[in-house]
C-alpha cells in the first residue's frame, strides 16, 4: 500500500527552481553529464548495459564531501575482458579530497585486478580497495610536512559491480544499497539491505572492535549519547583516516582534536570491505545506493516503496526530495524554507545526499556485450583536477 504520506512525492515531478526545461516529466535525461539546480545535481535518466539508472547529489557542506561514479561497459584494461556495470558512493568526512581521490582511482584498480585475474571476483574487488588505500596513505605522507591535516580525511566507500550475472556488493563505513524485489505469489514489493555497515552505534561493530583491540577498554566511546572509535569518529572502516591508520600520522603538527594520547601499534580502522555476492534473479527490480544522509530520514522499505511507485524518470531526485521533507519536519519548518538555506548552515539540517538507483532489466543481466565501456558518468557534474594538488 502507498500511504498518503508518500503518496504525494510518487506522481509530480520535482520541479527545479530554475532550469525550466526540466519540469516537463517527459523529459528523458536532459544533458549527458547531468543538470545542476542550485545546490542539487542529478541525472534523471539513462541507460547502463543491464537497464535505465537515476542519480542526483544534493550538497549540504561548505565543500561537497560525497563523491560517485556510475561505469557500465569494460570492467579489464582489455576489450576482451568482463563487460558489467560499476557503481561506487563515496561519503568523505573532514574533507573531500579521500571521497575524490577514490572516485579518480578506485574504478581503474578494479580494471587493473580484472585484468590481472582474466575475470570479475570478490578478491578483485578486495585488492581494489587496498590498493586503493595504499595510494592514498603514500599520498598523504608526501604532503605530511605541508598539510598534516591531510591525515584526518577519510571517506566511507560503497561499491556494487553487476557482472556475468552475479552482484557484488562491497562496503567500508556507513553508505547503504537495498534491493527492492517483487514477490511473484503477492506482487509485494520487499525491502532487501544488501550491505553491512560500519559504524560504531551498532552493537555488532562495537564487539568486532573489542574483540580486535583486546588491550584497549577505551575503543569505543559513548560521547554526546553517540558511540565513536576512540571517541572520535563513528565508522569502523574507510578510506583515508590515516592518523587512524598509521602512528606517525597522529602526532604534532596534526590537530590537538585529532591526537591520542596514547601511540597505537596496530590500525584503528580497517579499509578491507565487508563483500556480499548475490545471484540475480527476474524478481530483482531495483537497486538503490545511498549514503548514509538518506538513510537518517528514510528507512529501507519507505525508499523501496517510492521507487516502486513512482515512474523511473527522476527517481533519484524523488529520493533526495523526500528526505529533504522528513528533515525539514524533524526541525518544525517547512521545506520551502529548507530549500532557501545555503550550503554550510544546510549541513545543520541535512548531511550531503548521493542517490543512484539503478534498475535491472532481466533479459539484460546474462546477455554478453562486445562494446567497451558505454558510460561513464560522476555524481556532481564536476570531474576535479589532479587530485594531488
Amino acid at each position: 500500500m502507498v500511504t498518503n504520506t508518500w503518496r504525494k512525492f510518487i506522481t509530480p515531478c520535482w520541479r527545479p527552481l530554475r532550469d525550466s526545461q526540466s519540469e516537463n516529466c517527459s523529459n528523458r535525461g536532459g544533458d549527458l553529464s547531468g543538470r545542476v539546480d542550485g545546490l542539487l545535481w542529478y541525472k534523471d535518466i539513462g541507460r547502463h548495459i543491464h537497464g535505465e539508472f537515476s542519480m542526483a547529489v544534493i550538497q549540504a557542506n561548505n565543500v561537497l564531501e560525497d563523491q560517485s561514479q556510475l561505469e557500465s561497459g569494460s570492467m579489464s584494461s582489455f576489450e576482451s575482458g568482463p563487460r558489467g556495470t560499476f557503481v561506487g558512493i563515496y561519503d568523505g568526512h573532514a574533507g573531500p579530497e579521500a571521497s575524490r581521490f577514490i572516485n579518480n582511482k578506485l574504478f581503474e584498480n578494479i580494471k587493473k585486478f580484472t585484468s590481472a585475474n582474466h575475470e570479475m571476483s570478490a578478491d578483485v574487488i578486495k585488492n581494489a580497495y587496498l590498493a586503493t588505500e595504499e595510494e592514498f596513505l603514500s599520498m598523504v605522507k608526501k604532503q605530511w610536512e605541508l598539510r598534516p591535516q591531510i591525515a584526518s580525511v577519510g571517506s566511507c566507500c560503497l561499491v556494487g559491480v553487476i557482472c556475468g550475472g552475479l552482484l557484488y556488493i562491497a562496503n567500508a563505513g556507513d553508505s547503504r544499497v537495498v534491493l527492492g524485489r517483487l514477490e511473484k505469489a503477492n506482487k509485494q514489493i520487499e525491502a532487501i539491505q544488501l550491505s553491512a555497515e560500519h559504524n560504531a552505534n551498532l552493537e555488532s561493530i562495537r564487539d568486532e572492535l573489542h574483540s580486535l583491540h583486546p588491550e584497549d577498554p577505551q575503543i569505543v566511546v559513548l560521547k554526546h549519547k553517540v558511540w565513536r572509535v576512540k571517541g572520535l569518529i563513528q565508522v569502523s572502516r574507510s578510506i583515508g583516516d590515516a592518523y587512524l591508520k598509521k602512528a606517525e600520522f597522529n602526532r604534532v603538527p596534526l590537530l590537538p582534536k585529532f591526537r591520542l594520547p596514547e601511540p597505537f601499534q596496530k590500525p584503528i580502522l580497517l579499509a578491507e570491505p565487508s563483500i556480499l555476492v548475490h545471484k540475480l534473479y527476474p524478481e530483482d527490480q531495483f537497486l538503490i545506493f545511498a549514503s548514509d544522509g538518506l538513510w537518517e530520514h528514510l528507512s529501507n522499505e519507505e525508499a523501496v516503496e517510492l521507487v516502486h511507485n513512482s515512474p523511473r524518470n527522476g527517481i533519484a531526485r524523488r529520493l533526495v526530495k523526500a528526505a529533504l521533507h522528513e528533515a525539514a519536519k524533524k526541525r518544525e519548518m517547512r521545506y520551502s524554507d529548507l530549500k532557501k538555506i545555503d550550503r554550510g548552515v544546510r549541513r545543520h539540517f541535512h548531511d550531503d545526499i548521493t542517490v543512484i538507483v539503478l534498475f535491472l532489466d532481466s533479459h539484460l543481466i546474462s546477455r554478453s556485450f562486445s562494446q567497451g565501456r558505454l558510460l561513464s558518468i560522476k555524481g556532481g557534474g564536476v570531474t576535479p583536477g589532479d587530485v594531488n594538488t
